[in-house]
């Protein structure tokens, strides 16, 4: 394979530049395959280290010339980069280079979209646009000359020259190569401003394609409540007099937190009722948040290394989180995120691709942005503001941005400001950021003389590369009701140090019912033995939200467990609690939908995997549609009323009120298509003024077998709009069946308006593919080969994208031989690709090892 040639790096390995950058001068010639990109970069001597040797990154580079203090040089060039005789003081570097952005398919670096020119330089992309030392922990202030014809030119920090054909930018906070950005195109702006708490006015524009102006307003008044937000909670003012968005059709991520102008994916900006749905709202106020708020923390003080990027990506998570939970609702975005924490980071800490949220190595940094480092990484930081409380959290992260600003720091830095903030020793915490894979926690409880106690027993699995790992600090909120369903003891944070721990509560009247692992808090699988009664118990008068809904969680999975593997009927008690929620009033209607959905085709297989059982995706399949016309049945004099009661009729709005009646209603309507037919959900679909509903409607039909003239109806509609055409795609594979997976897949991939060049359009066909579990997985192996036929197409045009959707196989080992056998077929196909990336490599490496 490839991968083997792609050496290791290694954390224990770091150490400091030879050289420190004072100032950064770029100037760029713009053409579409022959940009010219001159550099003058002011190096001096770094005196923490030891060896002086100078070289710089940088990889498909054409260099035209070199010089050092105005004298021609002749550096010697390697695939990696350069190296050169240098002085042994400070010394000026310049440097002539030319690059070929519109043959960049990678889009990395300098590259063109439909025209455009922009950049992703996280996390080595800016080797890509000339020779530096491309690495975190060198910062400097950055000035940028960009020449063209274009009438937009853009890159950080503030505007301080433009006339005909050219623009220059000087940003002077220092700042890693990987902030740096540059987009150039015909763009059109909504222009906005705010005045920051000191009085500062600053200028905001979002930029985008003519064409695109009437799905602006949304992203600039996100911006604007983050602003406000970041410097109402964490004090955070903005620092420079222009804050840019760009919207970018062809982008391998979600959005780039570039000093001063970010760049969005399309996807992650462009909103409005027509074209976006009320997931796709709260998706890019998230992602605005989490941008801006990495300003601080992530620009300000960066990473040493990218060992260390849970310390800004973690944070910034954990920030974000906050904002959208004080936006909307608290207990929905909690219970949202732990969904897609154990959808997706509990499926990676239980498999092939397993690491600490601080890895200990890496062959290609572009796969460690992951679940892990971003999602368990905010968990880790909820863990620890749980366990020093709110006001000690503020104290130390002020103390945080005083002491570190303008640093690029580790781990050990973050964690010794709340050691000197608080007093307490963190190290046995710190093996959150160590120790790979999610902890399991026994609980078992005794009840004698008015004193209920409860024993807490932790392990942690072995996972690729680590064994005999150490207890981890778990706080552990728990609550304990009394048999009438009041509270007697709220919510009570133990903390979980060693091995196996008891605590007590004396006291009591009557033995109690515990409400464990509150708010979740803290990323563990929680093993406790309890019955069908407790759970619906805990579902009817639990007070803390999570709990509610993870009773009847639970309730629904051992139900539908039953149903698959022993062929049982639907269990009455889940079925009668559910209808108690969901036509309980006085629940937030966000929190009953929540509540009426089923675990997931994955989470269900883990639940499989785990007790030693092989999962059948057919059979689990089979019962979740067993399940869901259960509900239909048991809810049939409930879907009318309650569907027309909480129908929105009002103008659209991207409220959180609106959004969870939308919500709440599309779920009925899925059951209530199973019962008239579809009546009800045509009329929807023809009558909605905005795109929620509409998907809903369309959703509701495929999923019931129906809706072919609504599907060709939708994309007569809205062929001339590539986001709503992204979904027209993916529905269509999320809700085939089964057996007709791949079949809907491999027919769309022929439409000409496929394109696996734009990532957005690859994901919503196969990434619909890899969630279609039953069909993915389906006896044939067809979703196999077709994955793997795609991905041997991409690798050799974008990289990144194919590494990341190699991800579809990681599960592999949990299903039977034959699956098991096709799988590493296609596996070992990928691997024997020539020329196969060493992205994709080390992904396809560490899946068929792990």
């Amino acid at each position: 394979m490839a991968d083997a040639e792609t050496p290791t790096i290694y954390l224990r390995d770091y150490t400091p530049p030879a050289w420190l950058v004072e100032e950064v001068q770029l100037t760029f010639r713009l053409a579409p395959e022959t940009t010219r990109v001159l550099s003058r970069i002011r190096f001096t001597p770094n005196p923490e280290a030891t060896d002086r040797t100078f070289v710089l990154d940088g990889e498909g580079l054409t260099l035209i010339s070199a010089r050092i203090d105005g004298t021609e040089v002749d550096p010697t060039l390697t695939e990696a980069g350069l190296t050169c005789d240098v002085p042994d003081t400070a010394f000026v570097w310049e440097a002539e280079v030319e690059i070929a952005p519109a043959s960049n398919t990678a889009l990395e670096g300098l590259y063109m979209s439909n025209g455009m020119y922009s950049t992703q330089c996280e996390a080595q992309g800016f080797r890509k646009i000339t020779y530096y030392p491309d690495r975190p922990d060198v910062m400097a202030p950055f000035s940028v000359r960009i020449e063209s014809d274009l009438p937009v030119l853009l890159s950080n920090g503030n505007r301080v020259a433009s006339g005909e054909g050219f623009a220059e930018w000087h940003d002077p906070w220092p700042k890693p190569a990987y902030l740096f950005a540059l987009v150039a195109g015909e763009l059109v702006n909504l222009p906005g401003s705010f005045t920051t708490r000191s009085g500062r006015e600053v200028e905001l524009n979002v930029w985008v394609r003519p064409g695109d102006e009437d799905k602006c307003d949304f992203a600039m008044e996100a911006l604007k409540k983050s602003m406000t937000w970041d410097e109402k909670v964490y004090g955070r003012e903005y620092d420079l007099d222009i804050f840019n968005i760009v919207a970018v059709d062809d982008f391998n991520m979600g959005a780039m937190e570039n000093k001063g102008l970010n760049i969005f994916n399309s996807s992650a900006v462009l909103a409005n009722a027509r074209t976006a749905t009320d997931a796709n709202f709260e998706r890019i106020e998230a992602i605005i948040a989490h941008e801006y708020f990495h300003n601080w923390t992530g620009n300000r003080i960066t990473c040493r290394d990218w060992f260390q990027l849970c310390l800004k990506e973690g944070l910034t998570v954990f920030r974000d989180a906050q904002f959208t939970a004080d936006m909307r609702s608290e207990p929905v975005k909690r219970i949202s995120d732990v969904l897609d924490l154990r959808g997706r980071q509990f499926r990676e800490d239980g498999g092939p691709l397993a690491h600490p949220v601080r890895p200990e190595s890496f062959k290609e940094i572009n796969n460690f942005y992951t679940a892990t480092v971003y999602e368990k990484g905010a968990e880790v930081i909820g863990m620890l503001k749980r366990l020093v409380g709110d006001e000690a959290y503020a104290k130390a992260l002020d103390l945080y941005f005083d002491r570190h600003d303008g640093q690029a720091c580790t781990i050990e830095d973050w964690l010794r400001v709340f050691e000197d903030t608080t007093g307490r020793d963190l190290t046995q915490f710190k093996r959150w950021y160590s120790q790979a894979g999610t902890p399991r926690v026994v609980m078992t409880d005794d009840w004698a003389d008015g004193t209920y106690t409860v024993t807490l027993k932790q392990s942690l699995p072995d996972t690729p590369g680590q064994t005999g790992k150490q207890p981890q600090v778990i706080p552990f909120a728990i609550g304990l009701l009394d048999p009438s369903g009041q509270e007697v003891v709220p919510t009570t944070l133990l903390e979980l140090t060693e091995t196996e721990q008891s605590f007590t509560f004396a006291g009591l009247a009557d033995r109690p019912i515990p409400s464990p692992l509150r708010g979740f808090s803290a990323p563990v699988v929680l093993d406790r033995q309890t019955d069908a009664e407790e759970r619906a118990f805990l579902l009817a008068h639990d007070t803390d939200p999570f709990n509610k809904w993870e009773a009847g969680r639970q309730l629904a999975k051992t139900a539908l467990i039953d149903m698959i593997d022993g062929g049982q009927a639907p269990d009455d008690r889940y079925l009668d609690a559910v209808r108690r929620v969901v036509t309980d009033e006085s629940l937030d209607p966000a929190f009953r939908s929540l509540c009426l959905g089923l675990p997931s085709e994955d989470d269900l297989a883990q639940s499989f995997a785990d007790s030693g059982r092989t999962p059948d995706p057919q059979a689990i399949w089979d019962g979740r549609e067993a399940m869901r016309g259960a509900l239909a049945e048991v809810l049939s004099g409930d879907l009318g009323p309650l569907y027309r009661a909480h129908l929105v009729t009002e103008p659209y709005a991207p409220s959180a009120e609106q959004a969870g009646k939308r919500s709440l209603t599309n779920i009925l309507l899925s059951l209530l298509t199973r019962r008239d037919g579809g009546a009800a959900a045509q009329g929807q679909f023809a009558d909605a003024d905005n795109l929620t509903q509409q998907i809903g409607a369309l959703s509701a039909l495929l999923t019931n077998g129906l809706g072919s003239l609504e599907l060709a109806s939708f994309a007569e509609q809205w062929s001339h709009e590539r986001l709503v055409m992204d979904k027209w795609f993916m529905i269509q594979v999320a809700h085939a069946r089964p057996a007709d997976a791949a079949r809907v897949a491999d027919a769309l991939t022929q439409r000409p308006d496929f394109a696996m060049t734009n990532p957005n359009r690859f994901r919503s066909v196969f990434g619909a593919l890899a969630m279609n579990q039953a069909g993915f997985h389906h006896a044939s192996g067809d979703g196999y080969r077709l994955m793997a036929d795609w991905l041997i197409r991409l690798d050799p045009v974008n990289p990144q994208t194919t590494a990341r959707m190699c991800s579809a196989f990681q599960t592999w080992r949990r299903y039977d031989a034959d699956r098991q056998g096709m799988i590493r077929e296609q596996l070992e196909r990928i691997a024997a690709l020539p020329g196969l990336s060493r992205d994709t490599a080390e992904m396809v490496g560490r899946i068929l090892e792990g």
